[in-house]
């Protein structure tokens, strides 16, 4: 798949999962008022999970031949996870602390600050391309060399 229509699937999974991330901060700001760094930590989180399973089965499906899907999930934890966690919580502290910004803005502009780092992320890390060459794709590869060089003259 080329860069630019996964960029797209990226950017569709990334749609739903704000709404699901602004819609669980909703909930829980109502639920923790007065917290709204720790309710935007578990909304994040519950958002990471949402975008990981489309993730594995939209964006990215066509690159997991040879990798468990614990190694992808601790990947797109380290990578996604951190930088999401870590750009959301300081946007969020910066907006609404400091700022003033009502919650749900201050979210949606975060989500939009990490997205590039987060899709290259994926892209070159946790969903990383395989291209590794299995032994038997090897020993195919050589069995054709074997037989061109026997019908060169």
């Amino acid at each position: 798949m080329n860069l630019f229509a996964r960029w797209g699937r990226f950017n569709l999974v990334g749609i739903i999962g704000s709404a699901v991330q602004l819609g669980s901060l909703a909930v829980l700001n109502r639920c923790l008022p007065g917290h709204y760094l720790a309710a935007s930590a578990t909304a994040l989180e519950i958002t990471l999970l949402h975008n990981f399973l489309w993730h594995c089965h939209y964006t990215w499906r066509d690159r997991q031949q040879h990798a468990s899907r614990l190694s992808m999930w601790a990947r797109y934890q380290l990578s996604s996870g951190l930088i999401s966690m870590f750009s959301n919580l300081a946007c969020m502290r910066l907006l609404v602390h400091t700022a003033h910004v009502p919650i749900l803005p201050a979210n949606a502009i975060a989500i939009l600050a990490c997205s590039l780092v987060n899709f290259y992320a994926g892209n070159s890390w946790a969903f990383r391309a395989d291209n590794r060459i299995t032994p038997r794709t090897h020993e195919t590869a050589r069995e054709t060399s074997n037989r061109c060089k026997h019908w060169q003259v």
